[in-house]
């Protein structure tokens, strides 16, 4: 049994979540709620539970709040999140689990089976700090993504990728400094990610940072050069508005 607790200022949410918890995840047993920061953090010193659903928005604070009142915590996090695309883009950008109201079996069942892998608590402080600053920025661009390779997690400014490239269901990940990481990782689910901060599908394998972007090189087709000197296919109908960025940015064509 993992002994859990919910802390929500939304009644309706903790009761909906306790009930989906008792038909379709039998192992944990909630042994308090809360409804607030303050609330939780008493719940959370008296009774010392293995796991917290936390809410991000309450009306005394935010789940952040709560959490930066534990420097090491001995409890595993599940997220629950009202539906905000923002919201939901930090998470991902983060590479952390979270749960979207109103909470489904399907998604429910999923997170808890996350959750009861083993979590490298260092690692998770990391990922915390980018889905704290990310979350941060509102709808405005996010400054930091988490990438996990083989052997690692890692922490990657976005200004820093240059481009993206797809091998079959691996996305190589080019970075300044001529360092390179290899995700397993589709490049449309990077696009969808980063589509929305400066980042252009220039080809069917191919996602470039438009920032880094040095010039336009006519010949042979045309290709964007990238300001590592690598040079990018672009797809006959990517063309038209690649030059047009190109020209926005003030590049050379």
């Amino acid at each position: 049994m993992i002994k859990a607790v919910i802390i929500d200022d939304e009644i309706s949410s903790r009761e909906t979540l306790n009930i989906m918890l008792e038909m379709y995840a039998p192992d944990i047993k909630i042994i308090a709620e809360a409804d607030g920061v303050r609330s939780g953090i008493n719940i959370i010193n008296e009774l010392n539970p293995e796991l917290v659903f936390l809410d991000i928005h309450m009306g005394d604070g935010s789940g952040f709040d709560l959490l930066n009142n534990f420097q090491s915590n001995n409890f595993r996090v599940i997220f629950v999140t009202a539906y905000e695309e923002y919201a939901i883009k930090a998470f991902k950008f983060s590479a952390l689990d979270y749960l979207v109201k109103p909470v489904t079996p399907d998604d429910l069942v999923l997170a808890v089976k996350k959750m009861e892998l083993a979590q490298d608590k260092e690692i998770w402080q990391e990922q915390l700090q980018v889905l704290e600053s990310n979350y941060a920025t509102a709808n405005q661009s996010f400054g930091k993504i988490i990438l996990k390779t083989a052997d690692a997690i890692h922490i990657v400014e976005i200004s820093d990728i240059i481009y993206c490239k797809s091998e079959n269901n691996y996305t190589y990940i080019y970075l300044m400094g001529e360092n390179k990481l290899v995700v397993s990782r589709t490049l449309k689910e990077f696009d969808e990610l980063l589509g929305d901060v400066s980042f252009l599908r220039v080809h069917q394998s191919y996602l470039i940072n438009s920032n880094q972007i040095d010039y336009f090189d006519k010949k042979e087709g045309g290709a964007v050069v990238m300001k590592n000197g690598n040079k990018i296919p672009v797809s006959f109908r990517k063309k038209e508005q690649l030059l047009q960025l190109i020209q926005k940015l003030g590049r050379q064509l």
